[in-house]
């Protein structure tokens, strides 16, 4: 996927939404690669189980570097249907291809207002460098 056309959450999620099989909304989740700098050599990562319920700006999971434990955060209201547990055992592809390989978890909305505080590629950018 291209960084560009993805929306971003200020805790360095992406999201990438489509329509699924019924018409219902999947939002594909992954964290970015300003996130992934920042981490540096990643040690754990701990994703949902599927069919959790998960709410906008709370907790999915942890992903653990040898600097830091940091919280993985929903951006959008939803249930988990699938989770990219390859992952676990290849952490170097998640920071190789974060916007491809390196997605997390989908996640069927359930409720899109979520959507509307998400930055789009430009703002997020602007939000990295205030942060850096």
């Amino acid at each position: 996927m291209d960084p560009k056309e993805l929306l971003y959450a200020k805790t360095h999620e992406w999201v990438h939404v489509r329509p699924g099989a019924a018409g219902e909304k999947i939002a594909t989740v992954g964290l970015s690669t300003f996130a992934l700098e920042a981490l540096t050599d990643l040690v754990f990562l701990g994703l949902p189980e599927l069919g959790r319920q998960v709410r906008a700006g709370e907790p999915f999971g942890e992903i653990e570097s040898v600097k830091a434990v940091s919280d993985l955060v929903s951006p959008v209201d939803g249930e988990v249907v699938e989770a990219n547990e390859a992952l676990a055992d290849n952490l170097e592809g998640l920071a190789a291809d974060p916007y491809a390989a390196g997605w997390l978890v989908k996640i069927r909305v359930t409720d899109e207002s979520g959507l509307a505080g998400l930055m789009n590629h430009p703002i997020y950018e602007k939000h990295c460098a205030e942060e850096g």
